[in-house]
């Protein structure tokens, strides 16, 4: 796969670093398309994980920051929704 001109290892990369301090992992299936998983790198617990995501709109660097986007915005609306449990 080629998005502007990069090769899947250097997208993955980009997605991935964005992540950080979290732990994040892209896989790119046979048909192209992107999987994304996030997790809390302390308790290994899987905050996002999004499948599916055609890497055919990943042609310019506006669409890789407008996944990276919708991504954090996902993870922020989980956070919300499932709340961690607290120690009392």
């Amino acid at each position: 796969m080629m998005t502007l001109g990069l090769c899947s290892l250097e997208l993955r990369n980009i997605i991935e670093c964005a992540f950080l301090p979290k732990r994040c992992t892209c896989q790119v299936a046979p048909d192209k398309s992107l999987t994304v998983q996030v997790t809390d790198p302390v308790t290994g617990r899987v905050d996002l994980l999004v499948t599916g995501i055609s890497t055919d709109r990943l042609n310019s660097s506006r669409a890789i920051s407008d996944l990276i986007a919708e991504l954090r915005g996902d993870l922020e609306r989980n956070r919300h929704t499932f709340p961690r449990a607290r120690a009392s």
